[in-house]
């Protein structure tokens, strides 16, 4: 699908079309609607360098127990730990 957002809604908004995406992107994390991993793909950008984004925009990473006990598991069966 594509979504085709004239110049003219983007001057009016003061966003360009990158920042633009950006800005929903980190709405759709926000909703929890996009993972970590998801959202840093669609924009092209290094997982770590989305996290420091979103912790300048005082945004939290979704990590609970569950997630924790899953990356604990995985570093176990690959002798990390």
């Amino acid at each position: 699908m594509s979504l085709v957002i004239s110049d003219d809604v983007l001057r009016a908004i003061g966003l360009s079309e990158a920042d633009l995406l950006l800005e929903i992107i980190v709405l759709l994390f926000q909703q929890e609607k996009l993972s970590l991993g998801k959202a840093s793909e669609i924009l092209k950008m290094p997982q770590i360098c989305f996290q420091r984004l979103l912790a300048d925009r005082g945004i939290c990473v979704h990590y609970d127990v569950s997630d924790f006990q899953e990356d604990l598991q995985y570093l176990r069966g690959k002798g990390c730990l």
